[in-house]
């Protein structure tokens, strides 16, 4: 598994920020922490799609915002809400996002417990992303 690149699809609200719907809550140290293992995962190879309900309108454009905000602190993603360009599913089009790890606050408790965090630390460096 050393070689191997992930896919990781990651939420927004909950997960990478407080939820605080539809503005841009504040970060927990574990959130902060996860962040910053992303950012060294995706330096590393692997790849990131934001798997968020957001969206944008006119009057809420709120998935540019979430974008822009992590984009800011240095977390870019491959694909938001969508697969990786060269991700083809043999099934056809599906809504459900192709990946290794989907990290989300509503299926792992980031804010609650750092397990997870050790978890996809240790996914990390068993593939060679830190």
């Amino acid at each position: 598994m050393k070689d191997k690149k992930l896919v990781i699809a990651v939420d927004f609200d909950g997960t990478l920020c407080q939820m605080a719907f539809p503005k841009i809550g504040e970060r927990t140290t574990p959130q902060k922490t996860l962040m910053s293992l992303l950012i060294k995962m995706r330096s590393a190879g692997h790849k990131l799609i934001l798997w968020t309900n957001r969206g944008d309108n006119e009057e809420y454009p709120v998935l540019t915002e979430a974008i822009e905000w992590c984009r800011e602190k240095g977390l870019q993603f491959d694909a938001v809400n969508q697969n990786l360009p060269d991700q083809k599913k043999l099934s056809g089009p599906s809504p459900k996002i192709m990946a290794d790890f989907y990290i989300d606050d509503k299926a792992l408790r980031w804010a609650d417990t750092d397990s997870q965090l050790e978890t996809l630390t240790i996914l990390s460096k068993e593939t060679g992303g830190g």
